[in-house]
């Protein structure tokens, strides 16, 4: 699925609003629950926050990839990340409308520009709502798991130590291990929510009911 082999636009930010108040693109963001503020890795073309939850709208020709094929990378996505603890849980419903192929909304983890992974819910190749995950180290990888009916999902991130894991669940409640590695390194670990529309001209994702817990997970095949 080496998709990501296409001419890439440079992100062009406009105006963002969050709730009623007049922001610019990259200011910071607080969000019920999450600890500190949230800061912008590349800046959205708007971007909403409230009781409900967050809301992202990326630009066209926006993504996070090393491809494997050339190692050509694209950064181009906007990303809203904060510090966790050393180990935690985030988990998130996730909604998007879909306009094009691969557009998609993510949890991230970040380390570097050339060390991260994203849990994404995105439109494949087969024109399918799906589970994909990208894990970067130096070059990524591209698995697509589970298909899913509709446009959203639940999503949880979760790390111990060094070592990180990727759930899905249609409810919220009942988790799957989507799949678990490590980027190397704990050190400067940022987690956080990302949107992407790698060949269309732009998508929203949306992220309620947005939990973080800084714990160990107890159980890594149940999530919990």
């Amino acid at each position: 699925m080496f998709r990501r082999l296409l001419p890439f636009a440079v992100l062009a930010a406009s105006a963002a609003i969050a709730g009623d108040v007049p922001k610019t693109p990259l200011d910071p963001v607080t969000l019920t629950g999450i600890p500190g503020q949230l800061r912008w890795n590349n800046a959205p073309v708007s971007w909403k926050s409230g009781a409900d939850g967050l809301a992202i709208t990326a630009g066209g020709n926006t993504d996070w990839f090393i491809s494997p094929l050339d190692r050509k990378a694209v950064s181009s996505a906007p990303m809203l990340l904060f510090e966790p603890a050393a180990d935690f849980t985030l988990s998130a419903r996730v909604r998007i409308d879909f306009q094009k192929q691969w557009d998609a909304g993510c949890l991230m983890v970040y380390s570097s520009q050339r060390t991260w992974a994203k849990l994404a819910f995105e439109m494949s190749a087969y024109n399918e709502p799906t589970v994909v995950s990208v894990v970067t180290r130096g070059v990524s990888d591209d698995v697509n798991s589970a298909t899913v009916s509709g446009n959203s999902t639940y999503f949880q991130v979760a790390r111990t130590g060094q070592a990180l894991f990727f759930y899905a669940s249609a409810d919220g409640r009942v988790w799957k291990l989507v799949r678990s590695f490590t980027l190397g390194t704990a050190d400067h670990l940022r987690a956080g929510f990302a949107a992407q529309s790698p060949i269309g001209n732009g998508a929203t994702a949306a992220f309620s009911d947005i939990r973080y817990t800084p714990r160990k997970i107890a159980d890594i095949f149940k999530g919990e």
